[in-house]
C-alpha cells in the first residue's frame, strides 16, 4: 500500500469553511510533507506549533498562510500558565487550539500522507471532516445502516422518529492507513502489520461509550468543545507520554455525552508513514498500561452535576473528580488536575466572552 501521490491528489478542491477552520500542527521537523497536502490544505491557515528546541528553524513550503509558534512563544503569550503545555510532546498541539480564533480545527501529524480511496482517488480528508462536523450525530440510538445522513443512507426501520433530528457533532475522528495506532506490546509483537482495510462507514459512537482518541487525523468543533481539547501534562518531567490524545478524548466523550454533544469516528483515512520506536514507546506508556486500568472505569462511572451548563464548567468538575479519585493512583494525577484548572484559565483569558481577537494575543 502506498500515499496519494501529488499529482493524484492535485485535483481542484473547492475550500468549505475557508474563513472558519484552521489547521494545526505539532512538528519538530521542516514540514516538507505539506506539498502532498498542498492542493487541499492551501487554501486554509495553518497554526504550526514547534516542539523542542525553540532556537531551530522549521522550514515551511512557499505558499502557505501559516503562524508558529515555539517554546519561547508559548511563554511569553501564557506567562506562568504555560506550564500546562506539554513539552518535548505533541500535546503541545492543544496550543493551537487555544490561540485559533476560529470556529474548526483540524489536526494532523506531519508523518501523515494523503491515502487513497479502493479506486485509486485520492482522499481530501479535511473536506469529509468538514462533512462529518456539519451533519448531526445519533448517539442516543444505533443506526445500523451507520450514519444516516451521508448519501445514499437514511434511518433504518425502527428507528424512533423522536430522535432522527440527531444532536450536533462536536468531534470527527479520522482513521488511518498503513501504519497502525498500536500501543508499545502489540507493535513489539506484530512488527510488520499493516492496516490495509478501507471500511467506507462513519459511525456515531454512543452516548456512555468511551473510544481511545487518537490526534493525528481529528477535526473538532472548537466553539462547541474546544475547552475540552485539553492533551494533559506528557513528555518532558512528566511519568507518562502517548496518552495525550486519549485522555483529551476520555474527558470529551464524558462531556458531550452530558452536554448532549456527537461524536463520530470512520472516514477519512489518512496514511501514517512512519512507525515509531517500540521500545521508546513502551518506556513512555508503561505506567499509562497499567494505570488506564483504573482510568477507565474512572471515566465510565463519572457523573457531571445539572449545573455544568458549559464545557469550561464541566471541565473544571472533572478535574476535580481527578484530583480526588486518581490522585489515590498517583501524585501526577494531583498534578494533572491542576494542570486542568490552568489550561481552563488560559483558554479563558486568551478567549474573553464576546470577544474577537486575533490569534495569541491575550487582553
Amino acid at each position: 500500500m502506498e500515499p496519494a501521490t501529488a499529482t493524484q491528489a492535485a485535483a481542484p478542491a473547492v475550500p468549505q469553511l475557508k474563513d472558519e477552520l484552521d489547521i494545526v500542527i505539532p512538528t519538530i521537523r521542516n514540514l516538507d510533507f505539506l506539498e502532498m497536502w498542498r492542493p487541499f490544505f492551501q487554501p486554509y491557515h495553518l497554526i504550526i506549533v514547534q516542539d523542542g528546541d525553540p532556537s531551530k528553524t522549521i522550514k515551511v513550503p512557499e505558499g502557505f498562510d501559516y503562524e508558529l509558534y515555539n517554546r519561547n512563544d508559548i511563554n511569553k503569550i501564557l506567562g506562568p500558565k504555560a506550564s500546562c503545555i506539554s513539552f518535548k510532546d505533541s500535546a503541545c498541539r492543544c496550543f493551537g487550539y487555544m490561540v485559533s480564533k476560529k470556529k474548526y480545527i483540524f489536526t494532523i501529524d506531519d508523518d501523515c500522507f494523503v491515502a487513497k480511496d479502493p479506486s485509486g482517488k485520492a482522499i481530501n480528508a479535511l473536506e469529509q471532516h468538514i462533512k462529518n462536523l456539519l451533519s448531526p450525530s445519533t448517539p442516543f440510538f444505533f443506526n445500523t445502516l451507520y450514519d444516516p445522513f451521508r448519501d445514499g443512507a437514511d434511518f433504518v426501520r425502527g428507528y424512533p422518529f423522536s430522535l432522527r433530528e440527531g444532536v450536533p457533532t462536536a468531534v470527527s475522528h479520522g482513521l488511518w492507513l498503513n501504519i497502525p495506532d498500536y500501543d508499545a506490546p502489540t507493535q513489539l509483537v506484530k512488527p510488520l502489520e499493516r492496516n490495509t482495510r478501507y471500511v467506507d462507514a462513519v459511525l456515531s459512537i454512543p452516548k456512555g461509550t468511551l473510544f481511545p482518541m487518537c490526534g493525528m487525523n481529528l477535526a473538532f468543533d472548537r466553539e462547541l468543545i474546544g475547552p475540552a481539547m485539553y492533551f494533559g501534562l506528557m513528555g518532558d518531567g512528566q511519568p507518562i507520554g502517548r496518552y495525550d490524545d486519549m485522555w483529551a478524548g476520555w474527558c470529551v466523550k464524558v462531556i458531550c455525552d452530558h452536554l448532549g454533544l456527537g461524536v463520530k469516528t470512520g472516514l477519512p483515512y489518512i496514511y501514517h508513514s512512519k512507525a515509531s520506536n517500540p521500545f521508546v514507546n513502551l518506556r513512555k506508556e508503561y505506567k499509562g498500561i497499567f494505570w488506564q486500568e483504573e482510568i477507565i472505569p474512572f471515566f465510565q462511572q463519572a457523573v457531571l452535576p445539572k449545573d455544568c451548563t458549559t464545557v469550561q464548567k464541566c471541565y473544571v468538575e472533572l478535574s476535580k473528580q481527578v484530583k480526588d479519585k486518581l490522585g489515590k493512583i498517583d501524585p501526577y494525577f494531583d498534578k494533572l488536575a491542576d494542570a486542568m484548572v490552568t489550561w481552563i484559565d488560559a483558554w479563558d483569558e486568551l478567549n474573553p466572552s464576546g470577544a474577537s481577537l486575533p490569534n495569541g494575543k491575550a487582553k
